[in-house]
């Protein structure tokens, strides 16, 4: 038994330090052909690496603002869904602190509805689309830069690589005479490099932005139905209001001026 370990044993520390020396090996030569290939592409290869850390930016930026919980909190969605519930056992008032006091998308539009409770429902309407509009602008914050990121890096690609074929290609003796064909060859994929490097920043920008922009609308239909149904329960409960204010108001006794009466008027 101790012999099959000593073995193991052996063989692990082996190929351990054969990966150490593979990788002392490799990695000092993959560093230097990364750097190389980012060096011929000159500056429209400075560009490109620009236009891809602002791409980064923006999308991790998205991650960690365009989330559910800021947006549509799953135990404020699930007090809306009962929203029925809440204005049988007259519970509203919890409702309206939670609005006030959210910080999430829902919880500010929600807001804006109940503040307009009691008014017209065009204009209840028309304030809650206003204040919808302002949060989906919110929403897209950042996805106009990465849409420029995707429409400017292939381009700046082809620039490079346009402009690399033209200083390749401008000495027309080599090109007549047959002369430094191979280094003519390494210029050309050279110069194919910033198109590549472009073509690698707007493919993951254009699959960011179709995700995030997907999300969006999944978000904002989602939204529309929930304050659909917190304008028709202001609507109610407003008009409940209103009936008892005016039954109130019929039920009163009704004051007889003095004038009314005969022979009571003013001499």
């Amino acid at each position: 038994m101790s012999c099959w370990s000593f073995t193991l044993i052996s063989t692990f520390d082996m190929m351990r330090d054969l990966g150490h020396n593979l990788a002392a090996e490799v990695a000092p030569e993959a560093l230097q052909r990364t750097w190389k290939f980012f060096a011929d592409g000159g500056f429209f290869m400075l560009l490109i690496v620009f236009c891809s850390v602002v791409a980064l930016v923006v999308i991790l930026y998205k991650m960690m603002t365009l989330t559910r919980s800021s947006v549509l909190p799953g135990r404020l969605v699930g007090d809306l869904e009962l929203l029925e519930a809440h204005l049988d056992d007259e519970s509203l008032d919890a409702l309206r602190g939670e609005f006030r006091e959210g910080d999430s998308v829902l919880a500010r539009l929600c807001d804006v509805t109940v503040k307009n409770e009691g008014r017209p429902l065009a204009e209840t309407q028309e304030a809650v689309q206003s204040s919808a509009k302002e949060e989906v602008v919110r929403m897209n914050a950042g996805l106009p830069v990465l849409d420029v990121v995707i429409t400017v890096a292939p381009l700046l690609g082809l620039l490079g690589t346009a402009s690399g074929l033209v200083l390749i290609f401008g000495n027309t003796e080599d090109l007549t005479s047959g002369v430094n064909n191979a280094k003519i060859g390494a210029g050309i994929a050279r110069a194919l490099g910033t198109t590549i490097a472009g073509m690698v920043v707007a493919v993951p920008s254009v699959v960011a932005h179709s995700y995030f922009t997907r999300k969006i609308e999944t978000m904002s239909a989602r939204l529309e139905v929930l304050l659909g149904s917190v304008i028709g329960a202001c609507q109610r409960t407003g008009g409940e209001v209103a009936r008892k204010g005016l039954a109130a108001e019929s039920s009163s006794p009704r004051t007889t001026p003095l004038s009314d009466f005969p022979g009571q008027g003013v001499s």
